[in-house]
């Protein structure tokens, strides 16, 4: 599908929109690898709407943290609904009317689940999920942004988020190992992975330039951008 829209700039770099070849664009990775920052970035600079999770709303969270077993199904199910919700919003109004940039994927809310449920829990969550899933708007991009664990814990502590000091090593551990696997194999729409270790796309203006320009100029189903210390 192509789209008649008129071409946009960065008015910091001067670089064309990704948003005129991608309507659609979410930004993911495991907490610390700066999705949300991201995210907020390419909407301010380009104009498009941004959607974007609001963990501070869900009211198990901090409990989670501190004691995961006990208050896993709530805060999955919370943060499901609130998902499906900003999802399902979109896809009753006219998605090409104003570009659209998200901080979440619907399709990997289940690799959370498996970390942190038992069986009976996870058999229920799963009966949810199939059912409200499919009123999820599929994106046009991915952007998938990735870190080694050690460089998520640092920046993780570095922030000093409140409700993240209880967020052990051993999760944030097990969560980047899941989202690894889970966008080795996903194929759902065009996905651009980007190795972050080295790249600084929210201080530097110089990455985040190159960033733009790769999503820009990005080809086929599936790509790696990194660059070195």
């Amino acid at each position: 599908m192509s789209f008649q829209t008129p071409l946009t700039v960065d008015a910091a770099t001067h670089a064309p929109s990704p948003f005129d070849r991608f309507r659609h664009i979410v930004v993911e990775g495991p907490i610390g690898a700066g999705k949300t920052s991201l995210a907020h970035k390419l909407a301010d600079r380009f104009g498009a709407r941004p959607v974007l999770e609001d963990p501070m709303a869900n009211p198990f969270l901090e409990r989670f943290y501190r004691d995961s077993r006990r208050y896993a199904l709530p805060t999955q199910l919370f943060f499901l609904f609130q998902r499906v919700n900003q999802l399902r919003d979109l896809a009753q109004q006219d998605l090409f009317s104003q570009a659209i940039v998200g901080d979440f994927l619907l399709d990997k809310d289940p690799l959370f689940a498996r970390l942190t449920l038992d069986d009976e829990e996870l058999q229920l969550y799963r009966q949810i999920f199939d059912s409200l899933s499919p009123q999820a708007p599929a994106p046009d991009l991915v952007i998938y942004l990735q870190a080694q664990p050690d460089t998520l814990v640092e920046r993780v502590q570095k922030r000093g988020i409140d409700i993240e000091t209880a967020i052990s090593e051993t999760y944030l551990r097990a969560l980047a190992d899941s989202y690894s696997r889970f966008f080795h194999h996903y194929d759902d729409a065009p996905l651009l992975i980007v190795n972050t270790e080295h790249l600084n796309p929210i201080d530097r203006e110089e990455d985040f330039a190159m960033l733009v320009r790769q999503l820009v100029e990005l080809r086929g189903r599936r790509s790696f951008f990194s660059i070195g210390d």
